[in-house]
């Protein structure tokens, strides 16, 4: 699995947790949050110690850090992605997750 990957799924995790929580707070029954929280663990032991603190950093500013490339714009804040990170999915240059030059969410090519 690519590290994008993961990190889609770890914040697809993450949005579950959070909804749980929600729901908690309401007085409602959280079956399920401590599998959750189980999954998200073992998933993130598995993303790149750099990826992961920089997910986790974006997580904090945004309710999505990693959002897909639509009609070659980042969704979170609609700017044009360079051509020279389009094709592949990956900087060319370091191999390694495309970030958005503008707001620095990570971005994952469908």
């Amino acid at each position: 699995m690519a590290e994008t990957q993961r990190l889609a799924a770890l914040q697809d995790i993450d949005v579950m947790i959070r909804e749980r929580k929600n729901e908690e707070e309401l007085g409602f029954s959280t079956e399920g949050l401590e599998t959750l929280e189980e999954a998200r663990a073992k998933l993130a032991a598995e993303v790149d110690s750099r990826l992961l603190r920089l997910y986790e950093r974006l997580a904090k500013r945004y309710d999505r850090a990693v959002v897909p490339v639509v009609e070659h714009r980042c969704v979170g804040c609609s700017m044009a992605v360079p051509t020279s990170k389009r094709k592949s999915g990956e900087d060319r240059r370091t191999k390694s997750v495309v970030t958005c030059e503008s707001c620095g969410r990570i971005l994952f090519f469908v």
